[in-house]
């Protein structure tokens, strides 16, 4: 046999960073207009007047000369310049004033950084000659960027994984509690949402704007599911967890959703009127609470049965029945890619954009000037919130060191420093477990590079051989193959009050059974790595329990 094909395989240079690549790439083609559509227009304070987002793309790298002349730009004349290397985008847009669209034009919005041997970039397609002739290295990988002359590689970072359950054993005041948790993750927005089974055995869940815990059967009747009877079917139909849920009944505060959405609404208005209490409580459960199954009154049904879900998974650790999760188990964590974070920056940079063209919108027609979009935006506005965190390293959401000097010791230094994992954790705090070595790092991750000293074990390189999955958009083909495995959809029960109330809002639901894909909204069927708007497989044990 010969082995030399093998070696061949294991050892090219394509695969060394093809996973920044192939984020960026992603980035490119999806995650750009992905931004966009989740915008789709620029709402004004003038009436009727608005502006409509359309298709955006990039083109290939450019230079404008001094005496304006537009040339392509290769990586090495930026870095001998101090130039950024960097391609413009451009967004269509067309002004809505009166009911009446005017033509869709293209606006330069910005410069897009682009990261070196991606699609756009200009050195993808030349032979080694041509490259040399532009002053490149045949042999250098890329999959970092350039901006201002310098060399930066965006990490890779490790985080646990979002909108996936996790039952976890604490303490509190000396007594044992079980802890249900779940990072619930939507458009780059991340929701803590923890029930516990604290003393007396009482369920309790704590989420974003609301001070304190709250009762879970207040929470669940708040959501729709009112009678006794409902509430319990919403946890489980198991006999001994339905003792338990007896017991959190009988110290219930409420007994009707009414009631429920005003106790809400006291803990999170406080001293307000009452009307204002309920509409507060209202938009706090539907904005803050499980964010990921939806922000509509009709994902409350999905959130209840999610809850119910949390709370089964606390009983179930309470009668031993299952064991605490690992969090340092790899399939409990995902790996946030160079594509990924550059879409959380898009996010935060375009939303500045907005807010810049709708006070120039508004600004021209004070003075009556012809709405024109080409005028109304300003392009260094998204340039200088992309490029800034890329020089600096400082991310959005407070993260520093995200991106990096690339080192260029020598050329072993650079593919090690193009295939970091960064771990999020402080480095002040001893957190032995997260350090140590985990047996399902095997063939992941490398057991014998990592640094010394205060970022040893947070600070983590890829294995040779590894390669990275990435999410699947297609739910229909990810379904059929979970059926296939023989799992079935889950019968989950749903509340006579709330077929009424869907059915108020035009949702179709004509059983009282319904399938767990039917009632959330964007199933959790998804990604098995990354990604910020997707759920993991099996959305946190709902489904094949």
């Amino acid at each position: 046999m010969d082995t030399s094909f093998l070696s061949e395989a294991y050892f090219t240079r394509d695969k060394i960073v093809q996973h920044h690549i192939d984020s960026y790439n992603k980035f490119l083609s999806s995650g750009l207009q992905k931004v966009i559509d989740e915008q789709h227009l620029i709402e004004t304070d003038i009436e009727d007047i608005y502006v409509k987002l359309g298709r955006i793309r990039v083109e290939k790298p450019v230079v404008k000369e001094a005496d304006g002349a537009i040339e392509n730009l290769y990586p090495n004349e930026a870095r001998l310049r101090n130039l950024s290397y960097s391609a413009p985008l451009f967004l269509e847009m067309s002004v809505v004033k009166g009911g009446e669209e005017s033509e869709p034009r293209e606006a330069k919005i910005g410069q897009l950084p682009v990261m070196i041997k991606s699609e756009i970039c200009n050195l993808v397609g030349i032979d080694d000659e041509d490259m040399i002739e532009h002053g490149e290295d045949p042999l250098d990988p890329g999959g970092y960027f350039i901006v201002n002359g310098t060399e930066r590689v965006v990490m890779t970072l490790e985080d646990l994984a979002p909108n996936k359950i996790l039952a976890e054993i604490g303490e509190r005041y000396g007594d044992r509690i079980e802890v249900s948790k779940v990072f619930s993750q939507r458009r780059g927005y991340r929701a803590l949402v923890v029930v516990e089974r604290g003393r007396k055995a009482l369920l309790e869940v704590s989420f974003p704007s609301i001070s304190g815990r709250i009762n879970f059967i207040t929470l669940l009747r708040a959501l729709g599911i009112e009678t006794d009877e409902d509430v319990v079917k919403t946890v489980s139909t198991d006999p001994e967890i339905m003792k338990f849920m007896f017991e959190n009944l009988e110290e219930s505060e409420v007994d009707t959703v009414e009631e429920a959405v005003e106790k809400i609404g006291m803990r999170v208005a406080s001293g307000q009127a009452s009307e204002y209490q309920v509409k507060r409580a209202n938009y706090v459960i539907d904005r803050y609470l499980l964010p990921h199954l939806g922000n509509e009154p009709e994902d409350r049904v999905a959130k209840a049965h999610f809850l119910g879900r949390m709370a089964e998974s606390c009983f179930e650790l309470a009668l031993g029945r299952r064991s605490a999760d690992d969090k340092d188990h790899y399939s409990n964590k995902r790996l946030k890619l160079t594509g990924d974070l550059l879409e959380d920056l898009f996010r935060v940079a375009f939303n500045r954009l907005t807010r810049d063209v709708k006070y120039q919108l508004e600004r021209a027609n004070m003075r009556n000037r012809e709405l024109n979009v080409s005028t109304l935006v300003r392009a260094d506005v998204l340039t200088d919130r992309l490029q800034h965190p890329l020089a600096t390293g400082n991310w959005v959401g407070g993260r520093s060191g995200v991106s990096q000097l690339l080192d260029r010791t020598d050329y072993i230094s650079t593919l090690s420093h193009l295939r970091r994992v960064i771990s999020p954790l402080s480095r002040a705090q001893p957190h032995f477990e997260a350090r140590d070595l985990h047996s399902t790092q095997w063939g992941r991750l490398c057991p014998s590079e990592t640094p010394e000293g205060p970022n040893c074990g947070l600070v983590k390189n890829f294995a040779q051989m590894v390669e990275l999955s990435t999410g699947a958009n297609d739910f229909d083909k990810v379904k059929n193959v979970l059926y296939g495995l023989g799992v079935a959809p889950a019968q989950l029960h749903v509340p006579e009050k709330i077929l009424k109330y869907s059915n108020e809002l035009g949702t179709d639901t004509e059983e009282h059974e319904m399938p767990v894909d039917d009632l959330i909204k964007s199933p959790g069927y998804q990604d098995i790595t990354d990604d910020s708007d997707k759920k993991p497989l099996g959305n946190g044990g709902i489904l094949g329990d």
